[in-house]
Order: structure tokens, then sequence, then C-alpha cells
């Protein structure tokens, strides 16, 4: 079923993110975790896809996983990165094959250790291309974009980062994913901007528990996201204590929550970092 098909629910969509897991360990926990989530009946669930295309296979293997064992909707990322239009066509095609309704439409990151993006010969500059393009070559598909409540980091701009997004919608994005936030009057002031610039496609917010200090500090430095005055005074005084990062991180999570819901958004999509723990206790609480 396609995601704007999903968002037309009468409750609130929910989904899970998840990352390809590299070992065998990880490959274990990653099935405990999606035996676990599948208990709340997430709506679908996105896979990433690696930098340079590396983990593409294992990504790809994980959707028709979610799809055929586990019964969940994917949704399947897809990026601009280190692939020329014939190889991206042919990842359209094998997608496809695999029963694949949904795709996340991405530029990509820069490949570690490359500081601005490079476009492949052959490929794609900008997501709002690369949307266009599985438009013209898959028109079945349902295509999501991303969202940057803060703007994207090579953006400093709020309204002309607006913009851009507004391209991805006019070249045929039908519903928006948000990029991770830990104020939600940063996710409201996002949604307000998009409507004043004409995009009226479902947008759900990202959230995303924190397990780790050092972690999220490091996500947050890559994408541009802040971390709230209190929440990092929070997080400094008790850095060496694991059980209290979680407790606090859960705790922020849930406060989000219950507050989007409370304004009636279309969904919660949260970033699960292949744990379970978090997630489960946030959303018992939640009750959705």
């Amino acid at each position: 079923m396609k995601v704007t098909e999903l968002l037309k629910k009468e409750k609130p969509c929910l989904s899970f993110e998840f990352f390809p897991p590299k070992n065998p360990e990880q490959e274990e926990q990653l099935f405990k975790t999606l035996t676990d989530l599948k208990k709340f009946n997430p709506d679908f669930v996105s896979v990433t896809y690696g930098a340079m295309g590396s983990n593409r296979e294992r990504s790809f293997f994980w959707v028709s996983e979610i799809k055929n064992r586990f019964g969940i909707e994917p949704v399947a990322h897809l990026t601009c990165v280190a692939a020329s239009k014939n190889e991206i066509e042919k990842y359209l095609d094998e997608l496809e094959g695999l029963g694949v309704q949904n795709i996340l439409a991405l530029r990509g990151d820069p490949p570690e250790g490359q500081k601005d993006f490079i476009p492949p010969a052959d490929g794609f500059k900008f997501a709002k291309e690369l949307i266009s393009f599985i438009g013209k070559n898959k028109p079945g598909m349902c295509v999501g974009a991303a969202g940057f409540p803060e703007g994207h980091i090579t953006v400093p701009d709020l309204q002309k980062d607006v913009e851009y997004l507004k391209q991805k919608i006019d070249s045929g994005a039908e519903y928006i994913i948000t990029q991770l936030f830990f104020d939600n009057k940063y996710f409201f002031d996002f949604v307000d901007r998009c409507r004043k610039a004409g995009i009226n496609v479902p947008i759900i917010p990202g959230l995303m528990p924190i397990i780790g200090n050092k972690q999220i500090k490091r996500i947050t430095e890559m994408c541009g996201a802040t971390i709230p005055k209190e929440l990092h005074e929070k997080l400094d005084r008790f850095q060496d204590d694991h059980a209290a990062i979680k407790k606090i991180g859960a705790e922020q999570t849930l406060k989000q929550a219950e507050d989007l819901l409370k304004n009636k958004v279309s969904g919660l999509h949260f970033f699960v970092m292949n744990q379970s723990e978090p997630i489960s206790g946030i959303l018992k609480q939640l009750r959705i």
C-alpha cells in the first residue's frame, strides 16, 4: 500500500526507520527489533541507503525481508550518490520486482572524507531531479521527500530551503518526512512556512530518542539540528550514566510526541537506531 493511502487513515500514521546491519550480530539485533516493534502495528518502515551505494544490496534485502517476512509496508531510500541514471533505473526495476511501492528520494550525504556533494557522471545533482526521474520511469510508485525544520545544513536561509522543498514537491514528491528536531516549535514553524509556500502534502515529523550523549552530538553536528539548552545541560550532567541518558532521551521524545499528536500531525516517524527498547516504552505510554 502507498504511504499516501496509509496517511488517509483516521488515526495518525506510525512509522520507523532502520539501517541495514553490517554483521551477523547486528542482523540478529535488527530481527529482534523488528519483531518487538511489529507489535505496535506500524503503517510502514523505511530502510536507509549508505553513502557510495555501499550497502545498497543489504538495504534492498532488508526491504524485501520487511515486506515478505514481517508483513510491513517498506519504504526504500534511494539517493543520488554514486549512481548514474542507468544504474538508478536498474535499482528502480529491482525495487519494483520486490513489490516495493514507496521510495524516499534523497540527494544523499557526501561520502566520508568528502566535504561537498559531487554529482556522479550522468547522474543527478539534486533530489528534485531524482524525484522527477522516478515519476517518469515508475509512475505507479509513491515518492516522498525529506524536509528540514531547521533548514538543511548547506542552506542557512530558511525561506530558501522551503523554496527548494517546493521544487521537490512540484517534481512529484507526495509527502514529506522531516529531519530530527528536539524543539517542536521548529516543526510547527516549518509547517507554517511550507503551507505559506503552497506545499500542501502531508508532513510527517521525524523523532529520534537519544540513547547516547556523544552519539547525538555527533548526529546533530552532521545534520544541523539544535539541542535545546536545558536538554543539553541534562545530557552533560549525566554523560557517563548511559541508563540516565536513555531515560532523559525517552522522556524528551515522549514529551514531543504527545504535543505533536495533540496538534493533529499526520503521523510520527521514529529513527530507532535499530533498537526497540526506547521506542517500545514511548509507544506504550502514547497508546497509539
